[in-house]
């Protein structure tokens, strides 16, 4: 087999990872030897060993002669990894392939350069792109200090996120929503606006596939989430984060009230117009350890993140319906005419149950 082909398959291990290992990247090794793979791994949690070194112990012969396969560069020293260039020196392997580079700011490039040293054969940037795509999330905090954002909406053919009454399910098919699920699984964190909270009781979790829950983030700059709603009561594991005004450390009583029932509170600034500074949101989130963030919604927090250019990739599911009358994607834009448009390229469309997904990243 090619080189290709084996990195891809490390990159299929390295999936199995998804939604588990953050804030560290999804890693896949595996060690070839005579054409046959004699050892396999990926990373599991975000504090197990290197990945490189499960696959050597879990050979099933002698690792003499053998090849490393990885998606990432191997035994990058982050914090709590363990070394592991002087084991592939003392298991005789010849050669190590990489799909990308490790991007962190310190580390990356480290063990690279001690596996040339150690007169290892070499090979870097092998399926380099789809590498790269593997992982953006660890990418985009890495080189930016900034969490991943994708923004979902779902949307009828005319462009309506719900009727005039404000209704909303279901516009898309239960097979667009296992998908956002599984999204959901996979992101650090979600987040809505308090007005989605609101009128459509979002619960926010990882119920229709296999999955852990995200963190779950609503963005309410007056404070106006009540203590008994069900996100609040529900909050057994803590993870509710809400996202208020800095003007509302004052309201002690209420802040201390949320405090007992688990709520995390960011206070953010605020800009002239009065919303929340969305970019120092960002850089709190980054903080906290939230390296992917899936914005659900609703609409004036979907038009405020593209106006902010905020986001990484949109994610529109199209359900094959006409409203003709409702709420508008994004009617608060500010576009005045055609020029002025915000300009996407179409990434992907796949067709999801009876809906269909488009992928887009902005020019």
């Amino acid at each position: 087999m090619l080189d290709e082909s084996y990195i891809q398959i490390a990159i299929e291990l390295a999936k199995k990872g998804k939604g588990k290992v953050s804030p560290k990247p999804l890693v896949g090794a595996l060690l070839v030897k005579n054409d046959k793979i004699i050892g396999a791994a990926y990373r599991n949690t975000p504090t197990e060993e290197s990945t490189e070194l499960i696959a050597i112990k879990n050979s099933k012969e002698s690792t003499e002669d053998a090849v490393l396969y990885t998606n990432i560069e191997p035994c990058t020293l982050e914090p709590g990894d363990s070394d592991c260039i002087d084991l592939l020196v003392q298991s005789k392997i010849k050669r190590v392939v990489i799909g990308s580079v490790n991007p962190h700011p310190q580390f990356g490039g480290s063990a690279i350069k001690k596996i040339k040293k150690s007169g290892i054969e070499l090979k870097i940037g092998v399926l380099e792109k789809e590498c790269y795509e593997l992982n953006k999330f660890y990418f985009k905090q890495q080189t930016t200090l900034l969490p991943y954002v994708t923004l979902k909406m779902a949307v009828t053919l005319d462009g309506k996120i719900a009727d005039p009454e404000g209704n909303s399910k279901w516009i898309t098919s239960v097979e667009s929503r296992s998908f956002v699920h599984e999204l959901r699984s996979e992101y650090d964190a979600v987040l809505v606006g308090f007005n989605t909270v609101k009128i459509d009781q979002p619960r926010l979790t990882v119920r229709l596939v296999e999955g852990r829950n995200p963190k779950r983030l609503i963005l309410d700059a007056d404070l106006q989430m009540k203590h008994n709603h069900d996100l609040i009561k529900n909050n057994c594991d803590k993870n509710l984060f809400i996202i208020t005004s800095k003007k509302n450390k004052t309201r002690k009583k209420k802040l201390n009230k949320l405090d007992e029932m688990g709520v995390n509170i960011i206070f953010a600034s605020e800009k002239k117009n009065g919303k929340i500074d969305l970019a120092d949101v960002m850089k709190k989130l980054n903080q906290r350890n939230i390296n992917s963030l899936l914005v659900e919604g609703g609409g004036r927090v979907f038009s405020d993140f593209l106006k902010n250019k905020i986001e990484d990739e949109v994610l529109i599911f199209i359900g094959p319906k006409f409203l003709g009358s409702g709420i508008s994607l994004t009617d608060n834009l500010g576009v005045k005419n055609l020029q002025k448009a915000y300009k996407y390229s179409i990434r992907d469309i796949d067709k999801i149950g009876e809906d269909a997904l488009i992928r887009l990243v902005r020019r």
